[in-house]
C-alpha cells in the first residue's frame, strides 16, 4: 500500500497525467513509497473515494484543472468525511491562482502553487517525518530543469498503446497574451536537449509513435526546434505522428526545409490564431504578424503535408460578431484542415478581467468560466456561437463533407452561411453531439435541400461522393430519390472497414486523403 499517492481526474480515460508523472518522478527516496492512480471525468466521485481509500495512504497529491475541479471537490469533501486524518496535497493550475476564494482550497490540508516537481517532494518529507509545514499554501519556486528527473520512462505499456504520450522541452511562454495562463510563464525555459532526445529514443525503442508535445511555442527556440525534427526524421516509420503547438507568424526557411520532408500527416502543428482583429488583439497584448501567418499557412498547406489546426476564439474583448466572422472568414481562406472554434474562458490569475468594466464581460461563475456576455455580444449571440463550434468541430473539423460543405455558402460568407445551418440545427432540437455519422449527411442534405432555388440533384450527388469516399457502397435514403438509385440501409450494405495506411488518427488520415471506414458509424 503507498503512503503517497498521487491521483487525479483526466477529461478522458485517453488522456494521461503528465504532472503526476513528473511528481513521481521527483519524489526521490520516497518514491518507492509512492504510486499513481488515475481516473476520469465520467467517474463518480464516491467511486473514486472508495478505490482511493482501499489504498490507505496517508497523503493524497491530486491535480486540479478547470475540467475537474467540480468533481475533484466533491472527492476531497468525501474524504475528510470518510477519513479526516488523510493529508490531501492540491496542485495544478486551478488552485494556483485566487486561492482565497475556493471552496475546495479550504477544504484540503495544503495547496501547492506553481511547479511543484519538487516543492510536493520537499512538503512530504515534512509530513511524513511529522513536522509542521510553514503554511496552508504554499509558492513552488521554480524548478531547474536541469536537475528535474524526467517522467517518460513512467509510462507504463498500457499507456503506450492506449493514452496520449505528452512530452516537453520546454515550459514558459514569451508572449503576453491576457487570456492565457502561460504569458505568466516567464521566462521559457529549456530541458536539456541531450536528456531529453535520450528520453524519446527510450519511448521509440518501446513502440511509442504518437507524441503530443505541450511546448507553448515549439518554434520559437530554433536550434531545438531543428533538432528535435531531425531526430523524428532521421527515425521516421510508418505510423509515426507528432504534436506540435506553433507561433503562427514564425517559420523560417531552416524549419520549413526539415518540415517539407516528413510524410503527409505525420505532422500535426496546432497555431493559435485566436483573432485577426488587430484592435482586439493590441488590447489583449497578442502580437503577430498577419502577412507572415498567412504566407506560413499558405505554405504549410502548399509546400508540406502537415496537418494544420488553428485555434480561434469568441468572445474576446472589443470582438463583434461581424468582425470574428470576418476573422473565420480569413483564416478558413487559409486552408487549415481544422479550425477549433473555442469561448473565451477567464482563466484564475489571467489578466484578462481588466477589461471586464470597460467592454461589459460577464462570465459563468464555474468552470470553465466561459463569457456568458459582452457589451458587443448579447446572451443569445454567445449562445448561438457555442453551437457554432461545437456544429463546425462535428460537420467542419471530420474531413467527412469536403466537398459537401462548401455548398452552404457558395460563394457567400462562410461564417454565415455555417451560422445559418447551426441555427437550423438548433431549430430541430438536434443535439450539438452524439449524432451518428448517417443522421448528420441527412441533416446536412435535408437543410441544403430546403433552401430556395436548390440543386437537389447537385447536392444529392455531391454529398453522396462524399459519403461513399471511404468505401461505402450503399446508397443512403436521402440521395437516392434524386440521384435515381434504388436505397438500401445502411445496414444491409456495410462498408469494408478500411484502416489508413499511414497508421495516422482517423481524423488526420481522412484530411490527407486515405479512407478510413470506422466500424462505429455513430462516430464522425
Amino acid at each position: 500500500m503507498p503512503e503517497i499517492l498521487l491521483a487525479t481526474l483526466n477529461a478522458r480515460y485517453i488522456h494521461s497525467a503528465f504532472g503526476l508523472r513528473y511528481l513521481l518522478a521527483n519524489l526521490g527516496e520516497l518514491r518507492e513509497r509512492a504510486a499513481i492512480a488515475e481516473f476520469d471525468i465520467n467517474q463518480k466521485p464516491v467511486d473514486i473515494a472508495e478505490r482511493i481509500l482501499a489504498q490507505s495512504p496517508r497523503i493524497l497529491g491530486l491535480g486540479v484543472y478547470i475540467w475537474n475541479v467540480t468533481l475533484t471537490a466533491e472527492l476531497v469533501g468525501i474524504l475528510k468525511r470518510a477519513r479526516p486524518d488523510l493529508i490531501i496535497v492540491l496542485g495544478g493550475p486551478e488552485v494556483s491562482f485566487e486561492t482565497e476564494e475556493q471552496a475546495i482550497v479550504h477544504l484540503a490540508d495544503h495547496t501547492l502553487t506553481g511547479e511543484a516537481d519538487q516543492s510536493f517532494a520537499a512538503l512530504c518529507r515534512q509530513l511524513l517525518a511529522g513536522e509542521t509545514p510553514p503554511a496552508k499554501i504554499i509558492a513552488s519556486p521554480l524548478p531547474d530543469l536541469a536537475r528535474l528527473e524526467l517522467p517518460y520512462a513512467l509510462y507504463t505499456a498500457e499507456d503506450l498503446a492506449h493514452r496520449v504520450l505528452y512530452v516537453e522541452a520546454s515550459r514558459g511562454c514569451p508572449f503576453t497574451c491576457e487570456f492565457c495562463l502561460s504569458s505568466l510563464d516567464i521566462p521559457v525555459r529549456q530541458v536539456p536537449l541531450d536528456r531529453f532526445l535520450g528520453a524519446l529514443q527510450d519511448l521509440l525503442d518501446r513502440g511509442a509513435r504518437h507524441f503530443k508535445f505541450v511546448d507553448r511555442t515549439f518554434n520559437l527556440h530554433l536550434p531545438t526546434s531543428t533538432a528535435i525534427l531531425n531526430f523524428f526524421l532521421e527515425r521516421w516509420t510508418t505510423g509515426l505522428f507528432v504534436h506540435f503547438e506553433m507561433v503562427p507568424d514564425r517559420l523560417p526557411v531552416a524549419l520549413r526545409e526539415l518540415i517539407a520532408k516528413f510524410p503527409p500527416g505525420a505532422l500535426q502543428f496546432e497555431v493559435g490564431v485566436q483573432t485577426l482583429n488587430p484592435e482586439v488583439e493590441q488590447r489583449i497584448s497578442r502580437r503577430q504578424n498577419h502577412e507572415r501567418l498567412a504566407d506560413n499557412f499558405r505554405w504549410l498547406r502548399s509546400g508540406s503535408g502537415v496537418h494544420l489546426h488553428a485555434d480561434l476564439i469568441a468572445g474576446l474583448p472589443g470582438e463583434s460578431l461581424e468582425s470574428f466572422a470576418a476573422g473565420f472568414d480569413q483564416l478558413l481562406a487559409l486552408r487549415p484542415q481544422e479550425i477549433q472554434v473555442g469561448i473565451l474562458k477567464r482563466l484564475r490569475g489571467t489578466p484578462i478581467m481588466r477589461h471586464d468594466v470597460e467592454w461589459g464581460m460577464v462570465y459563468s461563475p464555474y468552470p470553465p468560466y466561459e463569457v456568458v456576455q459582452t457589451r458587443l455580444l448579447d446572451f443569445a449571440t454567445l449562445g448561438r456561437l457555442r453551437r457554432f463550434a461545437s456544429f463546425w468541430d462535428l460537420f467542419g473539423n471530420s474531413a467527412n463533407f469536403t466537398t459537401a460543405l462548401p455548398l452552404l455558402w457558395n460563394a457567400g460568407s462562410p461564417f454565415e452561411g455555417f451560422l445559418a445551418f447551426s441555427d437550423w440545427l438548433h431549430q430541430q432540437g438536434t443535439k450539438t453531439s452524439g449524432i451518428a455519422l448517417a443522421r448528420q449527411y441527412s441533416l446536412l442534405c435535408e437543410f441544403l435541400q430546403s433552401r430556395p432555388n436548390a440543386d437537389s440533384a447537385r447536392i444529392a450527388t455531391t454529398l453522396l461522393a462524399d459519403y461513399q469516399r471511404p468505401g461505402r457502397r450503399d446508397v443512403p435514403p436521402w440521395a437516392a430519390a434524386s440521384v435515381g438509385a434504388d436505397s438500401r440501409p445502411v445496414s444491409a450494405a456495410p462498408a469494408r472497414t478500411v484502416r489508413p495506411r499511414s497508421g495516422l488518427p482517423a481524423r488526420q488520415s481522412r484530411h490527407h486523403g486515405e479512407a478510413t471506414v470506422s466500424t462505429d458509424e455513430s462516430r464522425g
